[in-house]
């Protein structure tokens, strides 16, 4: 399967009340750059709104262009797809390709602009065909050690944030263990422990989330939001200590998920309650009448590109 076409991807700590880090669309106060640009979160209001991009073929910054007719971000989350989870021959290393890496170096023009409007930009993980992933951590120490990878990641390059994928290990490849229970809950646990404050999202997918929805809410808890991972579809994720003010159960693959499905996605997202809506593979250039056709539906705004 090839990953363009992949199918398908706060509480502070345990003890407190779970909570988003980041604020509904509806309440979120703009920042000065933000408020400057004519880009006030607070004429927007709905589900928070994901945007995937294929950095290997498309800019992150495009994200960026797209504004409601309120002025409010069209998108609230971009994600950058996608960092590896590697194989050295003794454990999981996170490793990017060129061209994320380049995204990741050119901060300037691809990830602080959408900062400066109050966008979020997380990092998506995911396996690389070499037997590590998410999901076969031997150890809570192993777990441990790759959440400190991504976690100095993040701190480097100003992110804000992960996004956790269960795709494309191949468990068992060059002598690496099979999935456990216990692998994703350390691994979300020593990343809540070592990015206070940041994003953690799960694209909803492989073993791992197999282990989630029969995990303890104080692990749910850890995250910030989970989606549902097959584009077109409806279902949303069950994880204890999520509730639907932290899911989509919406999937839409801009490229691919037809216009007529992905209103009806966003229009069944706004009438049942979801707090989040999640697409992915937004292209270059101008798409503003398929992005409107959703935004129509989720906030009530056209969307515009410039």
């Amino acid at each position: 399967m090839k990953k363009s076409m992949k199918f398908g991807i706060v509480a502070a700590i345990a003890a407190m009340v779970a909570a988003p880090l980041v604020p509904s669309a509806a309440t979120a106060a703009p920042t000065a750059a933000a408020a400057a640009a004519g880009t006030a979160a607070a004429t927007k209001s709905g589900p928070t709104s994901i945007a995937y991009v294929e950095v290997n073929n498309d800019q992150l910054a495009n994200v960026g262009r797209y504004t409601l007719s309120g002025g409010a971000n069209a998108f609230d989350v971009a994600i950058i797809f996608a960092a590896n989870i590697n194989w050295n021959g003794s454990k999981a290393v996170l490793v990017n390709n060129d061209k994320v890496q380049a995204t990741l170096d050119n901060a300037a023009t691809q990830i602080k602009p959408l900062q400066a409007k109050g966008i979020k930009v997380s990092l998506s993980v995911l396996g690389n065909h070499q037997g590590a992933g998410i999901a076969n951590f031997p150890t809570q120490a192993a777990a441990s050690d790759f959440a400190s990878q991504i976690a100095a990641t993040v701190s480097k390059y100003g992110l804000d944030g992960v996004d956790l994928d269960d795709e494309y290990s191949d468990y068992g490849a060059n002598g690496t263990p099979q999935p456990n229970q216990q692998s994703i809950g350390w691994l979300i646990t020593a990343l809540r422990a070592q990015m206070p404050g940041k994003l953690i999202s799960f694209y909803d997918i492989g073993p791992a989330s197999s282990s989630l929805s029969s995990s303890s809410s104080t692990i749910g808890s850890k995250l910030d939001y989970a989606w549902n991972p097959y584009y077109g579809t409806y279902s949303a994720p069950s994880i204890p200590g999520l509730d639907k003010s932290r899911l989509s159960a919406a999937a839409v693959d801009i490229q691919n998920t037809s216009q007529s499905t992905a209103v009806s996605l966003a229009q069944r997202t706004k009438a049942d309650g979801y707090g989040v809506f999640m697409t992915y593979n937004l292209p270059g250039g101008d798409k503003s009448a398929y992005v409107s056709a959703m935004t129509q539906q989720l906030y009530g705004q056209a969307a515009s590109y410039r």
